[in-house]
C-alpha cells in the first residue's frame, strides 16, 4: 500500500488527493494521511514523559502496513512543516520499531509551495534519507505559476511501485 502523507490541509491536502487519484488510476492501492487532522499532541519531553498519545497508534498503523510513502509538504520558512516534524517525533520516541518504519521504504517527495519550493524538499530529503528511506530521484514540484505534470507523477507513482514490489 502506497502512504500518501500530507503535511498541509490546503494546497498541499488538494495536491496528495490529486495524486492519490492518479495512483488509482494505475491501479496503486493506496490511501491519504492528512498530518492536520490526527489530532497528535506537540512533542515535548515532558509530553514524552506522559506516554504514548493514543492518536498516534492509527498513524503508526498506516505507516506499519505502508510498503512506500510520498510526502507532500509545503516549505515553512525554508524547512519542514510542523505537522510532519510532529509526527516523525512521535514515531521516533513511541513506535514499536521505528527503524522499520522507514529503513529501505521507498520514499517519492512532493510540495505545493507559495515560494520556490526546493528547499523543502531538500530538507524532507535529507530527513529522510538519514532515516534509512530510499528516497527516489525525481521529485514533484508546484506552486501558483507552475501546475502538476500528470506524466511526471504517474511516473513518480510507478517508480514507488516497482519498488514496493506492486
Amino acid at each position: 500500500m502506497l502512504l500518501i502523507v500530507s503535511a498541509s490541509s490546503g494546497h498541499n491536502l488538494t495536491l496528495a488527493n490529486t495524486l492519490s487519484a492518479l495512483a488509482t488510476e494505475l491501479n496503486i492501492d493506496n490511501t491519504v494521511l492528512d498530518l492536520t487532522t490526527t489530532g497528535l499532541p506537540l512533542f515535548s519531553p515532558a509530553r514524552q514523559s506522559e506516554g504514548r498519545p493514543e492518536q498516534l497508534d492509527a498513524v503508526e498503523s498506516l505507516f506499519v502496513a505502508a510498503t512506500a510513502m510520498l510526502f507532500v509538504a509545503p516549505e515553512y520558512n525554508g524547512g519542514t512543516p510542523p505537522s510532519l516534524s510532529n509526527a516523525i517525533a512521535w514515531l521516533s520516541t513511541q513506535a514499536e520499531d521505528f527503524r522499520a518504519l522507514f529503513s529501505r521504504r521507498p520514499v517519492a517527495l512532493a510540495t505545493h509551495s507559495g515560494g520556490g519550493g526546493q528547499k523543502v524538499l531538500v530538507a524532507m530529503r535529507l530527513q529522510f534519507g538519514h532515516l534509512g528511506a530510499t528516497v527516489i530521484g525525481r521529485e514533484l514540484l508546484t506552486n501558483y505559476g507552475k501546475p502538476l505534470n500528470d506524466d511526471s507523477a504517474r511516473d513518480v507513482l510507478a517508480v514507488l511501485a516497482d519498488l514496493s514490489g506492486r
